[in-house]
């Protein structure tokens, strides 16, 4: 049990799109990621997910509308909502979700990360 340094952990993140567990607690990890450009249509159908934007704007698109989510703010995506996140300039994200949870959800894409290839703070 210690501290860790958000500011210093996304420091260490070269490639966007590419989360980092820097925390697990009751079955969820706390992943770091930066954000730049456009991201994959996904859903996760058995888990909701928490956007926290510590840093920039992030468009999150569903099929019927655009979310804003800004430096400060949080978004709850619902489990089984279909959703793309754009970053026009970069954005340092906090995602917090279950453990298990798939980096794209049933999509398979080149942007998908497997949750063994996360790096662990």
């Amino acid at each position: 049990m210690s501290a860790v340094n958000i500011a210093e952990k996304f420091d260490g993140i070269t490639k966007h799109w590419f989360p980092h567990i820097v925390a697990e607690a009751n079955g969820q990890h706390v992943r770091l990621a930066k954000l730049k450009d456009e991201f994959v249509w996904h859903s996760h159908a058995d888990e909701d997910e928490l956007f926290i934007v510590v840093k920039g704007t992030l468009q999150v698109h569903f099929r019927d509308r655009v979310e804003t989510v800004n430096e400060g703010e949080l978004l709850v995506i619902p489990k089984g909502v279909e959703h793309k996140p754009i970053a026009e300039d970069e954005v340092l994200l906090i995602n917090i979700t279950k453990a298990e949870a798939k980096h794209t959800g049933d999509v398979e894409s080149d942007v998908t990360v497997d949750i063994q290839q996360m790096p662990r703070a």
